[in-house]
């Protein structure tokens, strides 16, 4: 039975299409929100770390209603490190919208959303945005698209999509180009006119997949999904079909069905519905509710495999427990297996010591998101270098490759290109398109990446465009240099004195401000050669009765180099790692003592 009342819907595209402003103008022009209310842009980026980053981290759903039809929306991530919640996502919807800027045209996350998509056999329309823009190539963007969607293999019917245009950023989509639109309605029609309704049976058997999982402080856990089949009342019975078996009699205590951004409570819903229900505890992502005397579970949600880890320390350094408020293996236990609730592409994997858990994603970002989230909810802990996580097949160690798209100015090829050459980087494209900026595709093993964004934009003094996708396994590729510089170490606890961060201006870069309290074993800069360097930071000039040279007070010392959290993931070697607190990112040496570092280093040349 397709149930036209409803189109569920997802919107897809490579990190800063327009996802989000297209949302908000659908919103709006909906008639969502009321004449008098205000609403700030982006409002589906509710996070402040999507706010600050300018990118969308966990996938959202809102309701509207055009024509008596409710069109619930999903705006999915678009950046390859949050693979799993656009995986997820897709499991609500019937049809996609697939943005693509009208300039930059389709990029490695196109590539990776739209694989998706087709994979789940889902129709598409596709959204030519930003139209307004003065470098805007719309033809030869349809026409890369086209080719894009014969690369990935779709069939007759997929490659029939239809095409719009649209300004999200002023709110006007035109069916063509001459078509004079004063707003989104032709994209309205168009969707009621593309996707046809779930389907869906009120009166079958009760199936709601899980799909994501929110908490509320009044009912607590709340699982998030589409109502496959069957229909859902408060108060009545259900089963739980989970991974570890079926458990029946779980009485729902709330069902919300979506309205803007709202959740609505109601008594009763129905099917092909995206809803919410609340009452049933510990219900994780991919388990279904069911009727109670007859439960038939749906399939599990299957996701790609992490292909990164981090080390998670409780916080043993000097000054452990100073700036934050959860601070035992126990709170960060906790705090990360609650983390995988919600998040289908983490794992917690256990290790040998009490005190230390490895983290599986997708990638750096994704972990950097988690350490800064994590930090700003008052948790206090270290984490170690990225690395990547191997397979074995027929005795043979196969590890990640990722495919690297490069846009840089044509200057700097030379040096880019050696660059990954020694991080057993292999080009397979190069294209110039002409005006002194050149379009590069390499084959990278995970391990060559890490470190390399920061040393990427100082190459290119800014002005390149690094994009990454997973590309396969393949036979470990042998030693790859990381970092070419050495550190400079703190060799005893104190304050920072000026005359001491005079006497390294020609050693290296500092990092530590004058006055800053380190400790014995913390880095607090970067050595110009190889090689660690422990210095004496704290050291203050000897008072003569000889007056000093003038040239002493006419030296300038530099200002010290601010690393941000995922600098300072991309700077740190294995040796090291990163003091995660509320207030302060600190890098140091896994063994602060310099005594035990030398005996080891010896030990392992032996």
């Amino acid at each position: 039975m397709i149930k036209d009342k409803f189109r569920n819907i997802a919107i897809i595209a490579h990190v800063d299409h327009g996802k989000t402003t297209l949302v908000d103008g659908l919103l709006k022009q909906s008639g969502t929100f009321g004449e008098h209310e205000t609403v700030s842009d982006r409002v589906m980026d509710s996070m402040d770390l999507e706010k600050e980053r300018g990118i969308t981290i966990s996938a959202k759903n809102t309701a509207i209603l055009y024509n008596d039809i409710k069109i619930n929306i999903v705006d999915t991530p678009g950046h390859a490190d949050f693979g799993g919640e656009v995986e997820r996502s897709l499991n609500l919807v019937d049809g996609v919208l697939l943005l693509v800027d009208s300039s930059e045209g389709p990029l490695p996350q196109t590539r990776f959303v739209l694989q998706k998509a087709l994979n789940r056999d889902l129709p598409v329309i596709l959204v030519i945005n930003k139209i307004d823009r003065p470098d805007s190539r719309i033809k030869e963007v349809v026409n890369e698209v086209y080719d894009l969607f014969i690369d990935l293999d779709a069939n007759e019917n997929q490659i029939e999509f239809p095409i719009i245009y649209t300004n999200a950023k002023d709110g006007i989509a035109q069916n063509d180009l001459e078509e004079d639109s004063k707003d989104l309605t032709p994209l309205f029609e168009l969707i009621l006119k593309t996707f046809k309704g779930p389907e869906a049976d009120d009166d079958f058997t009760t199936q709601f997949l899980v799909t994501s999982i929110d908490y509320d402080s009044y009912v607590g856990q709340m699982a998030i999904g589409r109502l496959n089949n069957g229909s859902i009342q408060r108060n009545k019975q259900y089963s739980l079909c989970g991974d570890e078996g079926i458990s029946r009699n779980k009485k729902l205590s709330a069902c919300y069905t979506f309205k803007g951004l709202e959740k609505v409570k109601v008594e009763n819903l129905e099917a092909g519905d995206i809803i919410a229900i609340a009452g049933v505890e510990n219900i994780k992502i991919g388990d279904t509710i069911s009727d109670n005397d007859d439960p038939k579970p749906l399939p599990r949600i299957k996701i790609d495999e992490p292909t990164v880890s981090m080390f998670f320390h409780v916080n043993n350094s000097p000054f452990a427990g100073k700036e934050g408020k959860f601070l035992t293996s126990r709170n960060i236990s906790e705090r990360l297996h609650r983390e995988t609730l919600s998040n289908v592409s983490l794992k917690i994997n256990a290790t040998n010591e009490t005190d230390v858990f490895e983290v599986c994603g997708r990638g750096e970002l994704q972990m950097a998101v988690l350490i800064e989230t994590m930090r700003r909810e008052g948790y206090e802990f270290m984490v170690s270098k990225p690395r990547v996580i191997t397979k074995e097949e027929n005795g043979n160690i196969l590890e990640p490759v990722e495919s690297i798209f490069l846009d840089l100015e044509e200057d700097h090829t030379g040096i880019i290109t050696e660059k990954l050459s020694k991080r057993k980087g292999r080009m397979v494209n190069l294209q110039n398109n002409g005006f002194g900026r050149v379009t590069l595709e390499f084959k990278v093993p995970s391990r060559g990446m890490i470190g390399f964004r920061s040393e990427f934009l100082t190459d290119t003094k800014g002005s390149g465009i690094l994009n990454s996708l997973f590309d396969s396994y393949a036979p470990w590729f042998g030693p790859i240099p990381q970092r070419n510089s050495g550190v400079i170490i703190a060799d005893r606890p104190g304050k920072v004195t000026q005359y001491a961060s005079l006497a390294m201006a020609d050693r290296g870069e500092l990092f530590a401000d004058i006055g800053t309290e380190v400790y014995k074993g913390m880095i607090i800069g970067e050595r110009n050669k190889t090689g660690d360097l422990d210095v004496n930071i704290i050291r203050e000039k000897k008072l003569t009765n000889m007056r000093s040279a003038s040239k002493d007070n006419t030296v300038v010392l530099r200002p010290p180099r601010k690393l941000s959290l995922d600098q300072c993931i991309e700077f740190i070697a294995e040796d090291e790692l990163i003091e995660i607190t509320p207030l302060t990112l600190r890098m140091r040496k896994m063994e602060l003592d310099i005594n035990k570092r030398i005996s080891k280093a010896k030990k392992d040349k032996i």
